[in-house]
């Protein structure tokens, strides 16, 4: 069963680097128009991901990983393409996102417990558990901006965990904090996938990730040009890095069936 599914989403930002003339503004507005200061982040990306299933997406700065994460997530919409999740989502995205400087890790536990959809009773219930996973004790009670970075990925990942969910999501913040309660976390989400949760991550390297991820989605440029087994992708990935000027051609049949590009220009 398919607890994401991706089809033919694209995003495009424009780009502001000079001012534009009265008729530009003018025909951007009565006509769509596939301006030059524009650039596609995303383009027609598909790919599903399965009950149980961990799926690492890996790619060059630029390529358009943390967007696809944002638009997976609901925070930002594509321009075209849709995304539907089946279950409860748990998103660790940008380190803090979410959180309020001024208020103490409580308070923050407690707003970000209530927007990720646990009811006031499961919050105070789960509380003390999400407390002793932090290992945050005493400074609970404290403002976050007293926190160490390490510190706010604790609460933050201890709160995403704590609803149990059917998918979660994850952009590079597991890197932030001490070895221990990296493999912590580490532990705790392949506790998740064996009880059938579908992990979407984003990280550039394997490492302790190949741990927890069976399939790799490459991007470049902001286009899906591979889609399959981990090991095999990533060692085509980490080749490709060390001479990124390189190409290879050909395409081949993605997980959904859909066939992958795989020319890098």
């Amino acid at each position: 069963m398919n607890l994401i599914e991706v089809r033919g989403v694209s995003k495009k930002f424009s780009l502001h680097s000079k001012a534009k003339l009265l008729r530009e503004h003018l025909a951007n507005r009565f006509w769509k128009s596939d301006s030059q200061h524009g650039f596609y982040a995303l383009q027609d990306i598909s790919f599903n991901v399965a009950r149980a299933e961990g799926v690492q997406i890996v790619g060059a700065n630029g390529a358009g990983k943390s967007t696809l994460l944002s638009i997976v997530t609901g925070l930002a919409p594509p321009d075209s393409g849709t995304v539907q999740l089946k279950g409860h989502v748990g998103a660790l995205l940008e380190l803090g996102s979410g959180f309020h400087p001024e208020l103490t890790g409580m308070e923050n536990l407690e707003l970000n417990s209530a927007l990720i959809g646990n009811s006031e009773k499961r919050t105070r219930e789960m509380t003390p558990k999400i407390i002793e996973f932090a290992e945050l004790g005493d400074f609970i009670d404290e403002p976050l901006r007293t926190y160490s970075a390490g510190m706010v990925m604790r609460l933050a990942f201890s709160v995403a965990i704590s609803l149990d969910p059917e998918i979660l999501i994850v952009d590079e913040v597991l890197g932030v904090g001490d070895a221990a309660f990296q493999r912590k976390c580490f532990n705790a989400i392949r506790d998740l996938r064996q009880h059938g949760t579908a992990l979407l991550c984003v990280s550039h390297g394997a490492g302790a990730m190949a741990e927890l991820c069976n399939r790799a989605i490459w991007l470049h440029q902001g286009r899906l040009v591979r889609d399959g087994e981990y090991a095999k992708i990533m060692e085509e990935y980490q080749t490709f890095m060390q001479t990124p000027r390189s190409s290879f051609p050909g395409t081949e049949s993605g997980k959904d069936g859909k066939t992958v590009s795989t020319a890098i220009e």
